[in-house]
Parts: structure tokens; sequence; C-alpha cells
């Protein structure tokens, strides 16, 4: 491989092979609006396309101009407006249809005069991660309503809600816990307001529990995003097999000391991120090892892990035998631990294969 520097390879038949299971579990009743603010990209969007996926969800109004110049016109900016970005948000809501998310009724009368075109809007529900978003009981939702309600641009579209919190849960029962939690708190918003407006939904997203969780008729709409490329984490967590797992990070070997059975690598915190698993206080995992073939990588190296990371360093520790088969120069694989931020900051140091 003619690499240099750490690099993003991204394995195309895992990528769709976890687009389609992920798509084989919704049913015609439910909405598949992938986030994509994992991959970033508009070739992966494509094999998105590929799967008549025509709904998408991102995280900033600069990814939505992004996937916006990339042919996507449904686009749900899954993040609290921004009022410093009305200007492209009104430029956007004029060329593609855009719903907004919003938790106060104050900032509905802001984005309303704004606007040029009609834009949907979507109240956050914080159903347990405690991020963003209202109470499902908060009484500030029925003053959005009220707010919406005399805004000729904007159109309520439902409830919202992302539960973060699967991945602090404590095995798979907890998860899906979690996620009939946030379903019951949605649905009884919608049972609430639904006669009043008739074409809400209710949208939820977190790729734990999309993953684990066998269908997703409680929901009209989901949003999974991680899922495209996975990562250790969600293995870890249950959500994936290490084989689901569709990206790797490429590293040169820059230093080897063989005394403490460690190779150093050109691989850091600005490429691979500082998130960690940790089993205990003493240990934190970083990533897993990985050889690189051609077409791929094989199954992780027994005991080899990233222990440590610097801003461009990498400190990986491994088996005496493993450590006097690695020499300077050679490249290794990382699997990440989490998988958005290496694609993020990795985006345009990453190359697809197969």
């Amino acid at each position: 491989m003619k690499i240099k520097t750490p690099t993003l390879i991204i394995d195309r038949l895992k990528v769709e092979a976890n687009i389609k299971k992920m798509l084989d579990k919704t049913g015609s009743n439910t909405i598949f609006r992938p986030h994509f603010k994992t991959h970033q990209s508009a070739e992966i969007g494509d094999i998105f396309k590929n799967f008549g996926i025509s709904k998408i969800t991102v995280s900033s109004v600069s990814m939505a101009k992004y996937f916006a110049k990339n042919g996507w016109n449904d686009i749900t900016i899954a993040f609290p407006v921004n009022i410093r970005e009305l200007d492209d948000i009104a430029e956007l809501s004029s060329t593609i249809n855009l719903n907004l998310l919003i938790e106060s009724s104050d900032i509905v009368n802001i984005i309303s005069q704004k606007l040029v075109a009609t834009s949907g809007v979507f109240i956050k529900i914080d159903s347990g991660y405690h991020r963003t978003g209202l109470t499902y009981q908060d009484t500030e939702i029925d003053n959005i309503l009220i707010a919406i309600s005399k805004c000729d641009n904007l159109v309520f579209k439902g409830f919202l809600t992302h539960a973060g919190h699967t991945y602090n849960a404590k095995g798979s029962d907890e998860i899906i816990r979690i996620m009939e939690e946030s379903s019951l708190m949605l649905n009884a918003l919608k049972e609430k307001y639904i006669p009043q407006f008739p074409e809400i939904i209710t949208s939820y997203g977190d790729t734990p529990s999309c993953s684990i969780a066998e269908n997703f008729d409680d929901f009209d709409e989901i949003r999974p995003g991680n899922f495209v490329y996975y990562d250790v984490m969600q293995f870890h967590l249950g959500s994936c097999r290490l084989d689901d797992i569709a990206v790797v990070v490429a590293c040169p070997v820059v230093a080897k000391h063989s005394s403490r059975n460690e190779i150093v690598i050109y691989g850091g915190g600005v490429h691979l991120s500082k998130e960690f698993i940790s089993a205990d206080n003493d240990f934190k995992l970083y990533g897993y090892i990985v050889k690189l073939k051609d077409g791929g990588w094989f199954d992780p190296v027994p005991g080899a892990y990233v222990r440590s990371l610097s801003q461009e360093h990498g400190i990986v520790k491994l088996s005496k035998d493993h450590v006097e088969n690695i020499e300077v120069g050679d490249l290794i694989g990382v699997l990440p631990v989490h998988s958005c931020m290496s694609a993020n900051l990795l985006i345009d140091k990453s190359f697809i294969i197969n």
C-alpha cells in the first residue's frame, strides 16, 4: 500500500452489508432516515442511494449544505438551531425539504422571521440522555406549538429523540429497555397531539438499540448513523461483530521498543480521537490492532491494542512474538474505538476498497 500517513480505509462490501441489514429490519411503515455524520462522504452517500434511500439526517448546517450539493433534497438537521446560521438555513430551506430541531418557543419566532420558504420543525425530546431537549411532560411543548401555529412558514413534523445513553448501558437488555422507554415517551406525546396535528411522527435514533432490536414498529422514523461503519465501542456494546466493522486506520510504524513489547505508530489523537474503552482504572483501550492485506484486513492480533495516544503518537502493546515480526516502516491497522470521530478527523485522508 502506498500510504505515507494515517489513512482511513473503508470496506465497501461491509458498508453495503451493514446498510442492507438495517434496512431489512425497517418495516414498510417506518421511515429510514440514516444519520450521515458518521461518514460525511458523498461517495458513501451514493451507496445509500443505491438502496433507495432518499431521506437523511445530518448534525450541522454545513453538513446539510454539503449533501444538498450532492443531490440530497430531504434533510433533517438533528442539532438545535444555531440562530447565528439563520442566513444559511434560510438559503437551504429555499432549495430542499429541510427539517429543523427546536426546544424553545422563542426560537420559533426568530426562525420564522428569517425563513423565506417553508421548513419542517421537530421538537427535541430528552428521553434520558440529558444532553438537549425537553422532558415529554414539559409545558414548553404547548408554548412551542402555539408559536408554530402562528407561523405560515413552519410545519410541525413531530417529536424527535436521540437515546445516546444507550452507550452507557450494561448489556443488551438495558439498551432495549432504554429504547422501549423512549418509545413510551414519544408515543404518549403523539397520542396527545395527533388530533391537533394529524401528520406528526415520532423520530428515534441511535445505533446500539437499532442494531440490537428486531424491529422498529414502535417508531415512525429511525435515524441510526454509526452502523454504516461500526467500531470497537459498538462491538463492546454488543451492537455488532468484529467482522461488521467497515473501517480501519492504516498507520505507519515509526519506532520499536522490543524491551517493552511496544511499537510507536504515526497515529495519535488527531487521527483516532481520544475515545477509549476502560475495563478498570489501570487499563484503557484506544483501538484493536489488525494486519492489513490486499482488499482489507485480518482479524485483530490477539492481545494487541493501542494503549495510549498523544497528538501524533500512538503506543501499541503487543506480545513478544508479534513485536519481533514488525519493523519500523511497516503499516499496521487500527480498528477505531469511535469511527465517527476517526472518519471526521481523516475526512481528507481516506479511500474505499472493494
